[in-house]
């Protein structure tokens, strides 16, 4: 399938309703149409010390972003009825969902899959050593990074 959004989510902490970053790329008959990314204020602006470690995303850099609940119009509006797909599908669709569910939003007013696609999958491999063995550049847990890099991977997924 050559029309399809890729997603990538970022988390303040372990609890996966504590999304502080989202890349989604929309992907039209085989082309990147559009790339979107925001920050996103976590419930209480609260953050572990390992996410921030790994993201590089810290309370100071969304204490004056938008609650989720705020973001979502555009978020929504980039997935509803689309195929969906993640690197890490698992991860991704619960970070959506129990952040949609903290907020008292509907995922069934998406019209997406319960089940997205997963690169992952296809290719058995992490998202860095995808890149590297397909030559893909990646600037991992950088959300629009590797939502881009997951698109690219998927577009790869025809060549099999």
């Amino acid at each position: 399938m050559k029309t399809f959004t890729a997603i990538d989510f970022e988390t303040a902490k372990g609890n996966r309703n504590s999304a502080c970053a989202i890349g989604i790329v929309t992907v039209e008959n085989g082309e990147i149409i559009e790339e979107y990314c925001t920050l996103i204020q976590p419930p209480d602006n609260d953050y572990f010390y390992k996410n921030i470690e790994i993201h590089g995303i810290r309370p100071q850099g969304t204490a004056n972003i938008p609650l989720f609940d705020k973001i979502y119009p555009e978020i929504k509006k980039r997935l509803v009825g689309k195929t969906i797909v993640a690197h890490s599908e698992a991860f991704d669709r619960s970070v959506l969902t129990k952040t949609m569910n903290e907020y008292g939003l509907d995922y069934s007013d998406l019209n997406i899959a319960d089940r997205w696609e997963c690169t992952y999958r296809i290719h058995g491999a992490s998202l860095g050593i995808c890149c590297k063995e397909f030559g893909i550049e990646l600037n991992h847990h950088d959300a629009l990074s590797d939502a881009l890099a997951c698109a690219m991977l998927y577009l790869k997924k025809t060549l099999y």
